[in-house]
């Protein structure tokens, strides 16, 4: 964030320097390009803020809803709670999942999942089980 701050701020100087601020003498009226000159730099922290700020949180947000869709049965996920378990159902806006040995089910809505391990990281623990009950 600082490095943000810095950039806005070295943008906003440099743009200042070019306009030479826009001032008019008194009792002069300004024209329409001095007017243009004078709004030219909020318009570029505007722009620049929009770049470095909204969009890259838009991916984020578009990422996270992706992995919350590919959600499936069998998949080890994590809850923004800490909450850890294996997915046992799935509908449209809510996921069911067990957690540890004694299975106790979890019924959650999908934006509470913070990770998505995938079935990939239940291997571990299905070989585990199968080993403790033999």
């Amino acid at each position: 964030m600082k490095k943000i701050f810095v950039s806005v701020l070295a943008l906003c100087v440099a743009a200042f320097a070019m306009t030479g601020c826009g001032t008019a003498p008194a009792g002069a009226e300004m024209s329409t390009g001095s007017l243009l000159a004078t709004m030219l730099p909020f318009l570029i922290i505007l722009l620049v803020m929009y770049v470095m700020m909204v969009i890259p949180e838009n991916k984020r947000k578009k990422k996270a809803q992706e992995m919350r869709d590919s959600i499936e049965v069998g998949d080890k996920i994590t809850t923004i709670g800490g909450m850890i378990g294996k997915v046992v159902h799935v509908t449209s806006d809510r996921i069911t999942f067990e957690t540890g040995e004694d299975r106790v089910r979890i019924e959650v809505y999908k934006t509470a999942v913070n990770i998505n391990e995938g079935k990939g990281a239940n291997k571990e623990t299905a070989s585990a089980d199968e080993t403790i009950s033999n």
